[in-house]
């Protein structure tokens, strides 16, 4: 079982940043988790894949549209997966959703939201033009 909360969501304008996290809780141990995965969400359209990270943070994959402005990276010591957003832009204004995945799961199966056994409440990013 586990529990994850999302945090650092908030108001932008285009071109800045924010840090998002998302702290895990519960009876599975967090470093056993195979992966971690960001997704996000616009009303009227399907959840979609943002990033991911694997146990211990030495792989990370990206959807194509942030590659290069995202970060993903996670502290197993701290229970915290993090979502650095740099140079934000009006289209990346979503929800957002972290969500785990404790066993093992293929490259591409981590871009899937069926994929995820766990799923936080979601926190909302705005960006301003």
């Amino acid at each position: 079982q586990l529990q994850l909360v999302e945090s650092g969501g908030g108001l932008v304008q285009a071109g800045g940043s924010l840090e998002l996290s998302c702290v895990a809780s519960g009876r599975t141990l967090f470093v056993s988790v195979h992966a971690m995965g960001w997704f996000r969400q616009v009303p009227g359209k399907a959840r979609e894949f943002v990033a991911a990270i694997n146990w211990n943070g030495a792989t990370t994959y990206y959807a194509g549209s942030v590659k290069g402005r995202f970060t993903v990276s996670r502290d197993n010591a701290k229970n915290t997966t993090y979502l650095q957003m740099n140079s934000l832009k009006p289209e990346d204004t979503a929800v957002y959703y972290c969500a785990a995945r404790p066993r093992y799961a293929t490259p591409s199966m981590l871009e899937v939201t069926n994929t995820y056994n766990y799923w936080g409440q979601g926190t909302q990013v705005t960006v301003s033009s």
